[in-house]
């Protein structure tokens, strides 16, 4: 898949071998962003830990990349970004919902890579079933974030107001939402089965 603008790019699943840059990534969110309510980086292992758990589900985890010699001048070769599916929760009822979570390496935004990920992403869950694919974005004033969400076709439901506390300040989450597939149109195909709590 090729970003919007600029030189190709390639979107692929993760692999472990990818995970340390993730985790180099994440880690730059953590300690100086409001995309994530974490405040402490979780380190490689526990990294590895969240990657193995979601591909056991069968979700999917891309990453985005760009070799060398495609980089624009002083951007490093290697993964960019990345991107993955969660259940939106764990309760049986929530099963066709996912939340997904798109990060990239710090001065990389606007060159469509976000975008790229989070189209792949978008197509992939449609294609294993799910129906709803949720977002949550720290902060009400991470307009890029919002606006890529919005340009995929994602409705605003919702703003929950201060509710969380980081880099000295009150923090809000906002909720966007995108049917997948048929959406909420039909019935998922084990409607008449009964599961537990």
């Amino acid at each position: 898949m090729a970003a919007s603008e600029g030189p190709p790019l390639r979107v692929r699943p993760a692999e472990p071998g990818d995970l340390e840059r993730v985790q180099a990534i994440y880690a730059h969110h953590v300690l100086h962003g409001l995309a994530s309510f974490e405040e402490t980086p979780p380190d490689l292992e526990e990294i590895t830990r969240r990657y193995e758990n979601l591909r056991a589900r069968g979700l999917p985890y891309l990453v985005a990349e760009l070799g060398g010699k495609d980089a624009p001048e002083g951007v490093p070769e290697g993964v960019w970004g990345y991107a993955y599916a969660a259940p939106y929760r764990t309760r049986p009822a929530y099963r066709y919902s996912v939340e997904n979570s798109v990060y990239l390496a710090t001065g990389l935004e606007g060159r469509g890579i976000g975008r790229a990920l989070l189209e792949e992403l978008i197509r992939r869950c449609a294609e294993l079933g799910y129906r709803q694919m949720i977002a949550i974005i720290g902060d009400s004033a991470h307009v890029p974030s919002i606006k890529l969400h919005e340009a995929l076709g994602f409705s605003h439901v919702g703003n929950i107001v201060s509710v969380g506390f980081k880099l000295g300040r009150w923090v809000d989450s906002v909720i966007l939402q995108l049917p997948l597939g048929e959406g909420d149109g039909t019935l998922p195909p084990d409607a008449g089965e009964a599961s537990g709590d």
